[in-house]
């Protein structure tokens, strides 16, 4: 059963239920109030007998009804056509032995009970039972009230056919009611039903399209502000994550493709002439094995940094948290400092920012690490901390202005890099970690020559705190040496 089959069900039931229920309680006190009126007109009737106003006998004119064709006393022309059939009373006497005397109204044979003959006998005077009981076609309510000393009891009834007739059609009005709201609930709930599950079908089919090719460029318009909207465009959130997801890690495993076939070619051609390493000369051999070890090292490099550019975007570290970037600056140059010998003057502002730790530490690290490749002047290299941005300048021969806008994308080499070692990947991983922070990763030319590469965070990533900490404070300048 489908969810909009399921809703308009259960719209239509809670509908006819309700429908029904008033309807019940309608016709119970539709009853009850006729029944009382009944009761009070028998009531007053025996009164009137018993004071020998036989006239109030007379049949009684009920609200206009013509469903009752049948003719007899007290039907028929003259006698209540033109307000319906009339409403017949019968009036007796019931003698202690029983025996029932005919005082007016309609003469009809209504057998006397035990409980008549009892009240006929009673000394206690007014003491009445009131009960229902068939005559032919006719059903009757009959009231008997004793009249004390065991002097007899006085009987009145009355025809209730009509009032019996009248609940029917009530009842019969109500069912037909009931199965209307049914049919119109029923409408109601399915349109209702179609009107919310449009969306859901259209989720559920994309989400089918996602499962069978996996992924989809399809959009999913975002409509209302309901909780229905609000999971469409967190699913249309989700799927344009996963397409871009997709396309990345298919332009990495394609680049990664590239990148390892030089490497992967070289190491080949190498291991092809090692099986005629006993021809060679002392120095082939030497200048074969440093290119084989050279090789091995640049793909060993190129491994490492795709498998942090993999993860530069990924969610295998810990949620954001408070990040000290001073402590993050000490960490990456001290490495840096160990692997190149070159000192690093640190100037900072003592940020502190929310987001990935590791991360960063990666992008500062790759930031001085492709700043020590350039500068061979041996000067220290410059890191500044400001705002919650971080920024390395060196004083080699600066970037090209050909080359600004592609120093940040993968496997990218400028023509005067070409010859030194690295894969071309150390500053797009600085780009995404940038870019998972809010911010951007920059190039510019400093006064002086070099040049500045670095990376900002998100403003409101900049907790208050620690900006406000040093409002007015100058930087303060370190210098951490290499080994």
């Amino acid at each position: 059963m489908s969810l909009r089959t399921r809703f308009a069900l259960a719209f239509a039931l809670v509908s006819v239920v309700v429908a029904g229920l008033v309807g019940v309680l309608s016709y119970h006190a539709a009853a009850e109030r006729i029944t009382q009126a009944t009761d009070t007109t028998l009531g007053a009737a025996t009164t009137a007998v018993a004071d020998g106003q036989t006239g109030v006998l007379a049949p009684i004119a009920p609200p206009p009804s013509d469903d009752d064709p049948r003719p007899g006393p007290g039907r028929g022309p003259g006698r209540g056509d033109d307000h319906g059939r009339l409403q017949e009373l019968v009036g007796r006497r019931i003698a202690p032995d029983g025996t029932a005397t005919f005082l007016g109204g309609r003469d009809v044979a209504i057998p006397v009970t035990d409980t008549a003959r009892a009240l006929a006998a009673t000394s206690v005077p007014g003491v009445t039972n009131t009960v229902e009981t068939t005559v032919g076609d006719d059903t009757y309510r009959v009231l008997t009230t004793s009249e004390g000393g065991g002097r007899g009891a006085w009987q009145v009834a009355m025809d209730v056919d009509l009032s019996h007739r009248v609940l029917r059609g009530m009842a019969n009005e109500i069912a037909l009611v009931s199965l209307g709201v049914l049919v119109v609930a029923a409408g109601a709930g399915w349109l209702l039903a179609r009107r919310i599950t449009r969306r859901l079908e259209r989720l559920t089919g994309l989400a089918e399209q996602v499962t069978a090719r996996g992924g989809t460029s399809a959009e999913m318009p975002v409509e209302g502000r309901d909780e229905v909207g609000r999971l469409s465009a967190s699913f249309t959130t989700m799927v344009g994550r996963l397409a871009a997801s997709r396309e990345a890690q298919d332009r990495l495993v394609q680049d990664a493709a590239h990148e390892l076939r030089t490497p992967l070619t070289s190491l080949r051609t190498n291991t092809s002439v090692l099986r005629r390493f006993a021809e060679l000369s002392p120095e082939a051999r030497e200048r074969l094995l440093a290119d084989v070890q050279g090789e091995t090292r640049e793909l060993s490099h190129l491994v490492d940094e795709l498998v942090a550019l993999a993860l530069s975007g990924g969610d295998t570290e810990d949620p954001e948290e408070t990040v000290d970037l001073d402590a993050v600056v000490r960490r990456a140059t001290a490495r840096v400092g160990r692997r190149t010998g070159r000192d690093v003057t640190v100037t900072s502002d003592g940020s502190v920012v929310r987001g990935f730790p590791a991360a960063l530490e990666r992008a500062v690290g790759n930031l001085l690490e492709n700043a020590a490749k350039f500068d061979a002047s041996g000067q220290a290299l410059e890191l500044r901390v400001r705002a919650g941005g971080v920024t390395v300048r060196d004083h080699g021969p600066g970037i090209d202005v050909g080359d600004v806008e592609r120093v940040f994308d993968r496997f990218y080499r400028a023509p005067a890099a070409r010859g030194l070692p690295g894969s071309g990947l150390g500053l797009a991983i600085v780009r995404d970690v940038a870019e998972r922070h809010g911010g951007t990763a920059f190039v510019t030319a400093p006064a002086g020559g070099g040049a500045q590469v670095g990376f900002t965070v998100a403003p409101e990533r900049l907790l208050p705190d620690s900006e406000a900490g040093h409002v007015g404070a100058s930087p303060q300048d370190t210098t951490v040496g290499g080994t």
